[in-house]
C-alpha cells in the first residue's frame, strides 16, 4: 500500500508539472447548449468512485464500495482517490485527471464522488467540457460537487444529479428515489417529502416544512449548496435560475453567513426572476453563541417574503440521511399545497 502511495505521488507530483503548461481546454460556448442527459444506470453496471473535493481514507473507501456494491454495480476506484494534498483529494491536476479518465472509460457508467468538503471550484476551469458532452455519464453528489454540477451543466449541457455522496449512509427514502431517477427513466417522476423529516421536526425544528407563498411553480431545477451557488456567482459557472425552480441548503452555518449568501444571489440575478424558490433542511444553521441573531427562518424570510413567487424552506434534500435525488437542469414542478416536487421529465435516457 505505501509503494502504491508513493507511486500515485509521483505521478500527481508529474501531473502537475504537466498540467501547469497547459492551456485550458476549450470550453462549450454559451450558456444555452441543448440538454443532454446520460444513458441509465442498471445492474451490474460500473461506478467510478472519485474525491474530485476533499480526501478521504481507507475506512470511507471501504464503506462506499460496499454500498455502490450493494445497490447492485461493481466499482472502479480512480487512480487517485487515496491521495492528499493538503485537505484536498489530491493536487487540481490529479483530481482533473480521475475525472477526464472516468469520463473518456467506456466500461463506466456513473462517476460517484466519495464526499464533499472542498476544493471542487479550483477545477472548473480546467475541465474539459467537450470531453463531458461527447462521453455523457452520470455524475452524482452534494455539497461541494454543487461546483460541478452548475459548470458542467452550463457549458456541456449535460444533466448530473444533485444526491448522497457515495460515502454516505443514506436512508430507505434516499435510495429508494435515487434508484428511480438513475436507473428508472419517467416521463413524469412525483417525490413526496420525507415522513421521518416530518417526525424529527417535533424535536429538531429546521426539518420542519414551511410555506412562505404557496402554489405551484413550473421550470428547469437549477441550484446546490448555498455557499457554492453564491461563490460562483458573477463567474462564467454561475447559476441563471431566471425562470427556473432554485433550490438550495446549507448546513453548520450561521443565520449571517446564510444571509450574505442569499444577498449575493439577489443582487448577481435577483430572486424574483426564479419560476419558485425550494430551500432545503439547513441542519444546525441557527444561532450560535450568546450574542443577538435572527433565527434562520427569519434570516430566510428577509428574502422570500417579498416575493410573488411559490417559496417554502425544509424540503427533503440538503446534509441529511432522508435526501431525495435532484436531476439538474431538466423541468420540476414544486406544489406546495401536496408538498410534492414532481420531474416532468426523465434525467436518464
Amino acid at each position: 500500500m505505501n509503494g502504491r502511495r508513493r507511486f500515485n505521488r509521483m505521478m500527481a507530483a508529474a501531473l502537475l508539472l504537466r498540467f501547469a503548461s497547459l492551456p485550458a481546454p476549450a470550453r462549450a460556448a454559451s450558456t444555452m447548449t441543448p440538454l443532454i442527459k446520460p444513458p441509465r444506470l442498471a445492474r451490474g453496471d460500473v461506478v467510478g468512485l472519485v474525491a474530485p473535493g476533499g480526501y478521504t481514507n481507507d475506512a470511507a473507501i471501504q464503506k462506499a464500495v460496499q454500498h455502490i456494491e450493494s445497490l447492485g454495480f461493481r466499482v472502479k476506484e480512480g487512480t487517485y482517490l487515496r491521495e492528499v494534498w493538503g485537505n484536498y483529494g489530491g493536487t487540481v491536476a490529479a483530481r482533473i485527471a480521475d475525472l477526464h479518465a472516468m469520463f473518456r472509460d467506456l466500461e463506466v457508467k456513473a462517476i460517484w464522488a466519495i464526499r464533499g468538503g472542498s476544493g471542487c471550484i479550483s477545477l472548473l476551469r480546467h475541465l474539459d467540457y467537450r470531453l463531458i458532452r461527447t462521453h455523457p455519464k452520470i455524475l452524482l453528489g452534494y455539497s461541494d460537487i454543487t461546483a460541478l454540477h452548475l459548470a458542467i451543466h452550463r457549458h456541456a449541457g449535460l444533466v448530473t444529479f444533485h444526491g448522497p455522496v457515495a460515502s454516505s449512509t443514506p436512508s430507505d427514502y434516499a435510495t429508494e428515489h435515487l434508484l428511480a431517477v438513475l436507473t428508472e427513466p419517467r416521463a413524469s417522476y412525483t417525490i413526496p417529502m420525507s415522513a421521518e423529516n416530518d417526525r424529527r421536526a417535533l424535536d429538531e425544528p429546521w426539518y420542519a416544512t414551511r410555506t412562505v407563498h404557496g402554489g405551484v411553480a413550473e421550470g428547469p431545477l437549477i441550484g446546490g449548496n448555498l455557499s457554492l451557488v453564491s461563490a460562483l456567482a458573477g463567474t462564467p459557472y454561475a447559476a441563471d435560475f431566471t425562470g427556473g425552480l432554485l433550490f438550495l441548503e446549507e448546513v453548520n452555518e450561521e443565520p449571517y453567513r446564510i444571509d450574505r449568501w442569499m444577498t449575493q444571489l439577489d443582487l448577481a440575478v435577483a430572486f424574483d426572476k426564479a419560476a419558485g424558490v425550494m430551500i432545503g433542511i439547513c441542519e444546525n444553521c441557527g444561532p450560535q453563541g450568546d450574542g443577538p441573531s435572527l433565527t434562520l427562518d427569519e434570516t430566510f424570510d428577509v428574502h422570500l417574503q417579498r416575493l410573488r413567487v411559490p417559496a417554502v424552506t425544509g424540503y427533503s434534500f440538503g446534509h441529511i440521511r432522508n435526501q431525495f435525488t435532484i436531476p439538474v437542469g431538466i423541468r420540476g414542478r414544486l406544489d406546495t399545497e401536496a408538498r410534492t416536487v414532481t420531474l416532468l421529465e426523465a434525467g436518464v435516457s
